[in-house]
């Protein structure tokens, strides 16, 4: 059976550069599970790896979104059948490497949404809300009652944000198509590290991010008609600058929330890792490991 390799896990824990490392031993090529590292423009904030790596190992689903546009776990999951088949049809071997959550829950499990009853009182209810306390609040809402969801959405898609609120509100099971994966022989490795390690490596990435220019990444995108609301800027790294250009927060604030910020996504990343079926949660030297044995195998 042909054999399909998942790397996923905390930010800053390694993933990347594991992955890099088994396709250059295996014959690899990389698929990317990052839900911004689609954007084209969004480099340094998404910490794409650099021209020479992806010139040497082939990456796919990155740079496939202009940055004004949207993508969804639907589309993930098309784009990512298309490349894994058509990796395997050059002999070579899939890796899916990233840390957006339901990226990987999708793949695995499966994933598709079900009908829901209309209500529509809780629909009038949540437009007002809307209305009087922004999109956000309502996204707010829907992460209360169901992070996963929450995750899959953009704050500013207001009827999927309430059509997901009815399915969490109603306990609704979710229909669930196969994975696409099924007919494959997949290991599927997370990442993990103690906190302290990982903070400190997080604390770390960001400076280096700001060393390499990451606000005038965003200005420049900015001066091509970005603003807030757009999905791809909804992302750590990007939305927190926002208040410092508008005036509404100092320089050393933005930095010191961007780390804030990775860190707690840091969390429920682990938090979420931990509901997906079929992970093999372990520290980077013990992933490379059980990686070496089923590529050996």
């Amino acid at each position: 059976m042909t054999k399909v390799l998942i790397i996923t896990g905390l930010t800053a824990s390694g993933k990347s550069g594991l992955a890099v490392k088994i396709a250059k031993e295996f014959n690899g090529e990389i698929i990317s599970a990052d839900s911004v590292q689609i954007y084209k423009g969004l480099d340094i904030g998404s910490a794409k790896e650099d021209k020479t790596t992806m010139a040497e190992i082939p990456h796919h689903l990155i740079n496939i979104k202009e940055f004004n546009e949207t993508y969804n776990v639907g589309e993930f999951i098309q784009d990512t059948k298309t490349a894994i088949e058509k990796i395997v049809s050059k002999g070579k071997l899939p890796i899916i490497v990233g840390g957006t959550g339901m990226y990987i829950k999708a793949l695995l499990e499966g994933f598709s949404l079900g009908e829901t009853v209309a209500d529509n009182e809780l629909r009038t209810y949540y437009q007002n809300m809307a209305k009087e306390q922004g999109n956000e609040a309502v996204w707010n809402e829907l992460d209360a009652i169901n992070p996963e969801l929450a995750s899959s959405v953009h704050p500013n898609n207001l009827k999927r944000v309430i059509r997901y609120i009815e399915i969490a509100s109603n306990k609704q099971e979710l229909t669930k198509e196969e994975s696409i994966l099924k007919n494959y022989n997949v290991l599927a490795v997370g990442i993990t590290a103690e906190r302290n390690e990982i903070y400190d490596k997080i604390n770390k990435r960001v400076v280096l991010m700001i060393e390499m220019g990451l606000e005038n990444e965003l200005k420049n995108l900015i001066e091509q008609g970005a603003t807030r609301d757009m999905q791809a800027f909804n992302s750590i790294g990007y939305k927190d600058w926002f208040d410092y250009f508008e005036g509404k927060q100092d320089y050393k604030t933005t930095i010191e929330l961007i780390k804030q910020h990775t860190r707690n996504y840091a969390k429920r990343q682990l938090t979420f890792l931990k509901t997906i079926k079929g992970i093999d949660i372990c520290p980077l030297n013990e992933a490379e490991e059980k990686i070496r044995r089923f590529l050996n195998d």
